[in-house]
């Protein structure tokens, strides 16, 4: 009767999340439907998923949905790769994980935990436990994608066009004016 508290995770959804998400990016960032696409399917797969259920570690330990869920755990995976070579997907994982929690659920995550515990969510979430749980996950999944494929397919050619534009070359340094 006095056991441990068990909170509601919807682990099935952050898994979920993380498999859509890696096929996904195997197609954005491969999209020939070739074996480079596989492989890159099979490359993030297991990072991104076991990065997708690495913050609600914290439901073992610490205060849910806070020690875990801030931004100073996102910047030591995104600095892992810099600094170790390896766990090059796991931070997109746990990115998706805060979005996920912040964008889908009712109750939101302490971003800047331990300096702040107020948590930040926005209004348009449903509660782990609701039979749209999965859904939602697939929508934001989906919009999440098309973040990526912004970046990896719009991005590079609208910051081209950008600095073709400038009457200079910025890397250079040389006015076509003189």
């Amino acid at each position: 009767m006095g056991g441990p508290r068990r909170l509601a995770v919807n682990k099935q959804g952050h898994v979920l999340n993380g498999v859509l998400l890696a096929v996904g990016l195997g197609y954005v960032l491969e999209p020939a439907g070739d074996i480079a696409t596989f492989r890159t399917i099979a490359a993030t797969l297991v990072p991104v998923t076991l990065g997708a259920l690495f913050p609600d570690v914290d439901t073992a330990f610490g205060k849910h949905r806070k020690t875990l869920h801030n931004l100073p755990v996102l910047f030591v995976f995104l600095a892992y790769p810099i600094y170790f070579g390896n766990l090059q997907y796991v931070w997109v994982g746990v990115l998706t994980h805060y979005v996920l929690d912040v964008v889908g659920s009712t109750r939101g995550i302490a971003l800047f935990y331990p300096l702040s515990s107020s948590e930040f969510g926005f209004p348009t979430g449903v509660t782990t436990s609701s039979t749209y749980a999965n859904l939602v996950t697939i929508i934001i999944t989906v919009l999440e994608l098309a973040v990526v494929a912004v970046f990896v397919h719009v991005v590079p050619g609208v910051t081209e066009t950008i600095i073709g534009a400038f009457p200079f070359d910025p890397a250079s340094g040389t006015n076509v004016f003189q």
